[in-house]
């Protein structure tokens, strides 16, 4: 099974999800999610594939989206300007996030993350 971690290694959330696949001995490609923020395609994708609401890959807790008003501007916005808008910067997208053949899972909740075992 081949899967991506994205994370901003700073993140004490993705620190522990790390650790948890690292833990469970579970194998996977590293990435940073700001030196190499997700294009709007993998976005589009990995949200297809999620079956979750888009706003669910908004980093709603952080500076940046709390800086730009989106909690206000997003449902104003199209599906296709969301995605672009979080193809823009890494710190918009929520993390940790995993992606495999058939699921994405976004954020880290351990009882979700039991699957991957």
């Amino acid at each position: 099974m081949s899967i991506l971690f994205l994370e901003y290694p700073k993140c004490t959330t993705c620190k522990k999800a790390k650790a948890w696949l690292e833990g469970n001995n579970i194998p996977f490609a590293d990435r940073h999610i700001v030196e190499n923020n997700p294009t709007a395609e993998e976005l589009k994708a990995w949200w297809g594939k999620s079956g979750m609401p888009l706003k669910k890959f908004f980093n709603t807790s952080g500076m940046l989206y709390k800086e730009m008003q989106l909690k206000d501007k997003l449902p104003e916005m199209s599906e296709e300007e969301q995605i672009a808008l979080l193809a823009t910067n890494g710190m918009l997208v929520k993390r940790p996030l995993i992606i495999g053949e058939d699921f994405v899972l976004v954020g880290f909740k351990e009882a979700e993350w039991e699957r991957l075992k």
